[in-house]
């Protein structure tokens, strides 16, 4: 039996489907791919973002603003010093996007105008870092990614 052009083209068009389908097929049963939600309740968490914008807005139009740099140490947070520090409470929450068994929060405690996350809590690569507190019943929060 001779094959024409047309037919090869047709044999080639179902061999690629053929193809496409089965990595599709295959990706989706995989359970190596997680294909999680960042958030669980992510709805509900968007009621919410109306308020984070509000927070980002106070935490930006402060005269001095939060830093975040990497020391030896570990990764130092720095807040404004003109702000009164026992009246600072919040928290520090730390994402991983390729891995959230190493995501973690920390609560702010300060006795001077920093806090030090410690250097064996952070492994090399990408952070996701979101710093909300609250200050005389005003809320704030800076948001940065960083890789460490």
């Amino acid at each position: 039996m001779k094959i024409n052009w047309g037919t090869g083209i047709l044999m080639a068009f179902i061999a690629f489907i053929g193809f496409i389908l089965f990595f599709v097929v295959k990706m989706s049963m995989d359970d190596r791919a997680n294909h999680d939600l960042v958030t669980k309740e992510y709805y509900k968490a968007e009621l919410g973002y109306q308020k984070e914008i509000n927070a980002e807005t106070n935490a930006s139009n402060l005269s001095e603003q939060l830093i975040i740099r990497k020391t030896p140490e570990g990764l130092l947070v720095q807040f404004p010093k003109n702000l009164k520090l026992e009246k600072i409470e919040g928290t520090v929450s730390l994402y991983r996007p390729s891995n959230k068994h190493l995501d973690f929060d920390l609560p702010i405690s300060l006795s001077n105008s920093h806090l030090l996350i410690p250097d064996k809590r952070l492994l090399d690569g990408r952070w996701d870092i979101k710093i909300s507190w609250e200050h005389q019943d005003t809320p704030y929060l800076h948001k940065e990614s960083i890789t460490y």
